[in-house]
């Protein structure tokens, strides 16, 4: 991606690599500069992709996220083809050009993978005040111009700034704060190189950041330099530099595979319940389809019938059935495969709750269905069974 939004780009993509960088700056650091940092990560094993924020990315919030979204796509193509620590590393102003949006992000495998923080000379905060000493490109601070001329421009950079924060940039200042501080909930460590010689990114600021991310239980690392300018820690400090970076590349390397252990016990743990929920699913399905062979055998023929009170079945057998007709009846029975009803399985697969005595049930067959005689039954109220004995006597 490049254009005016800025450009985004493989630093270093080797293939025996630890782990991704993915570094966020802003149009205050050169390329040239950027390149030592891609070394230096490539030194200890690590890739860089690289996010370099065009100017008007810190100020309009539509620029930053569409960056987002496109180093977030490029990131997940490469997490796809092999996971792996990822560590998010900002410099000066790069915090608000881009990376406070990526902590929006819904992809989860990119937050599975993120392992470690980096602030190098930041995060900044922007005010009216910080325009005025920071908007303004270097290469126009640095022209041979009169006093007065460069005067005017930071008072003009500085009064419209003013304008801009009174209205839309108040609530995106609360937005980038806000932003920041949820990056606890990714549970990562951070680290923090500051100086307080920095004009640019005052320690204070810096301070009080770190302090609320400890507030939060995040672990944090903050490394106050002495003597080095904005975004010159690791020109100054070099071998404290490398050193604080390696600390925290092995803190990511350990984090990412703890979580990634416990990821894989629960999809473990998640499989096994599928595969005793399948099988009891399967188990249900074949009781279902015995019981359905079953009740097929029931009034299927002249000679079919059910298990009736002993009253009512000498008058059913009286009507024509023979006994080896009922004999084979009874072993087809008995030796049918089949459920009880009154269990909880069969309640729940015929849905009604069978009763154990059907002693008083008026039992007939009466119609067809599908060219097949089949049963209905109620029960005899007490006053029909008065009814019927009087009627004998008579």
């Amino acid at each position: 991606m490049v254009g005016g939004g800025g450009s985004v780009y493989w630093g270093a993509r080797g293939s025996g690599f630890r782990g991704v960088v993915v570094i966020f700056a802003w149009v205050s650091i050169q390329e040239r500069h950027l390149r030592s940092y891609v070394e230096l990560y490539a030194s200890l094993g690590w890739n860089s992709l690289v996010c370099h924020a065009g100017f008007l990315n810190a100020f309009a919030s539509e620029k930053a996220m569409s960056m987002a979204i496109f180093v977030l796509n490029e990131l997940l193509k490469e997490l796809q083809i092999k996971p792996c620590p990822v560590v998010f590393a900002a410099f000066s102003a790069g915090s608000k050009a881009c990376m406070s949006k990526v902590f929006q992000d819904k992809y989860g495998l990119v937050r599975n993978c993120v392992s470690g923080h980096i602030f190098d000379s930041g995060p900044v905060d922007f005010t009216s005040d910080f325009g005025s000493r920071f908007t303004l490109p270097s290469t126009i601070l640095k022209r041979p111009v009169p006093a007065k001329v460069a005067s005017l421009i930071v008072k003009g950079v500085s009064s419209g700034l003013d304008a801009l924060y009174l209205t839309r940039f108040g609530a995106q200042r609360a937005e980038y704060w806000q932003n920041l501080h949820s990056s606890v909930c990714i549970g990562a460590p951070y680290l923090i190189l500051c100086s307080e010689d920095d004009n640019l990114a005052p320690y204070q600021t810096i301070f009080t950041f770190a302090e609320d991310l400890r507030g939060s239980g995040a672990d944090v690392k903050l490394v106050k330099l002495r003597g080095s300018s904005h975004n010159g820690h690791y020109k100054h400090y070099p071998i404290q530099y490398r050193a604080a970076i390696a600390s925290l590349f092995a803190k990511a390397a350990s984090i990412f595979s703890q979580r990634f252990q416990r990821l894989e016990e629960e999809r473990t743990r998640m499989g096994s319940k599928y595969d005793e929920i399948s099988e009891l699913i399967c188990d249900l399905q074949n009781a279902a389809v015995n019981s359905n062979q079953s009740l097929r055998r029931v009034a299927t023929g002249p000679s079919d019938h059910f298990f009736l009170p002993s009253s009512v079945n000498d008058g059913y057998a009286a009507s024509g059935s023979s006994d080896n007709e009922r004999k084979e009846s009874s072993n087809l029975a008995q030796n049918a495969p089949g459920i009880s009803a009154h269990s909880i399985l069969g309640q729940m697969l015929f849905d009604i709750c069978v009763p154990k005595n059907v002693e008083g049930w008026d039992i007939k067959f009466s119609g067809s269905l599908n060219g097949q005689p089949y049963a209905c039954a109620r029960k005899l109220s007490p006053s029909r069974d008065i009814k019927s004995i009087r009627r004998s006597r008579l």
